[in-house]
């Protein structure tokens, strides 16, 4: 019981270390960034569950909370959670919340992987619009425009590719019985 626990925090903390990093591929644009974090949320949530996946993503977003630099661009702290980014940050938690709990209920499938996923992606892009809406003091067309129309068709890739990829190495690990100790 007590490797299983130890193993358990493994996981977690990998699957922070690997969001903290994919934070870092980014492509700038003047508002809000395109970022590899949604795709690394997709991916630790599909392939570690719904305990350790969200678990990964808490821990990511404490690590930069207390300010270090784990967010895109090698920010961190709390002005970056207040600032016009921040809602999509804090959308992150709740988005690993349905993907597990969509892949636990329905089935980790290529399929179900892909509901999980986009639908995920997009709960990040509204927590991250109504957000910016507030922050930035715009009209709700205007966060829309800004913070995820621009988005939404690449959301809806890296959605796919989290899924597929997500789904495949969930499987070669549970066949090697890799994550069968704590799942």
């Amino acid at each position: 019981m007590k490797s299983a626990k130890t193993y358990g925090l493994v996981l977690t903390a990998f699957g922070a270390a690997i969001i903290s990093v994919l934070a870092q591929i980014t492509i700038p644009l003047p508002l809000v960034p395109i970022t590899g974090q949604t795709l690394a949320i997709g991916l630790i949530v599909t392939i570690l569950g719904f305990k350790y996946g969200t678990l990964s993503v808490l821990v990511y977003c404490l690590l930069g909370a207390i300010g270090l630099p784990v967010f895109t661009g090698f920010s961190g702290g709390l002005s970056t959670l207040v600032g016009p980014t921040g809602g999509y940050i804090i959308g992150f938690i709740p988005t690993a919340l349905f993907m597990g709990w969509y892949l636990n209920k329905f089935g980790y499938t290529y399929v179900h992987g892909l509901i999980a996923n986009v639908l995920g992606m997009m709960l990040t892009l509204a927590f991250g619009t109504i957000w910016l809406k507030f922050v930035a003091d715009m009209s709700f067309l205007a966060a829309f425009m800004a913070g995820a129309a621009p988005f939404i068709l690449l959301e809806a890739v890296k959605g796919c590719i989290a899924a597929w990829v997500g789904i495949l190495v969930r499987n070669r690990l549970m066949d090697a019985n890799v994550l069968k100790q704590v799942f």
